[in-house]
């Protein structure tokens, strides 16, 4: 197993965490020095708040252990491709790369709809890599997505 693989099993562990709390499985890391600093999932539906995606608070947390904004030399693992906003937020943090799971066709901010990383020229750039542990990050989605429709399946029959 890579250290790629590695971190992104500790990814796949937080999107459970997400997909327990019935959230969309995505769940982050962030390691320096080879280290992980900080873990997160998502929890837009447990605080009704749409900021709180998985990269979002992984970064907050990575900022509040190193005392700084800047996340310098740090690389985020993250289940499933990062959104605008999680882009956006890696380029501010000044993330030095980001390795992707599973793509996101639908709202993927780092190629599949647009590249937020490569398309514009910023004043940091993030490099990514894409593909890491995709077929389990996938079917981590795919599962949730089969639970929730049996769910609210069941429920309109009540």
């Amino acid at each position: 197993m890579t250290e790629q693989q590695k971190f992104m099993k500790e990814a796949l562990k937080e999107a459970q965490k997400a997909f327990d709390k019935l959230e969309v499985p995505v769940g982050c890391v962030i390691v320096k020095d080879g280290k992980i600093i900080a873990k997160a999932h998502n929890l837009k539906e447990t605080k009704q708040d749409t900021t709180k995606h998985a990269e979002i608070l992984a970064i907050q947390k990575a900022s509040k252990k190193l005392q700084s904004w800047r996340l310098l030399d740090c690389e985020m693992y993250v289940t499933l491709e990062p959104c605008s906003m999680c882009a956006g937020a890696m380029i501010q943090a000044r993330i030095k790369k980001v390795y992707i799971g599973a793509l996101d066709e639908k709202t993927g901010a780092c190629g599949s709809v647009f590249n937020l990383l490569d398309d514009y020229t910023f004043n940091h750039k993030v490099e990514y890599e894409t593909g890491i542990l995709q077929e389990e990050c996938e079917n981590k989605l795919k599962d949730f997505f089969k639970m929730l429709r049996k769910v609210k399946k069941g429920m309109s029959h009540k």
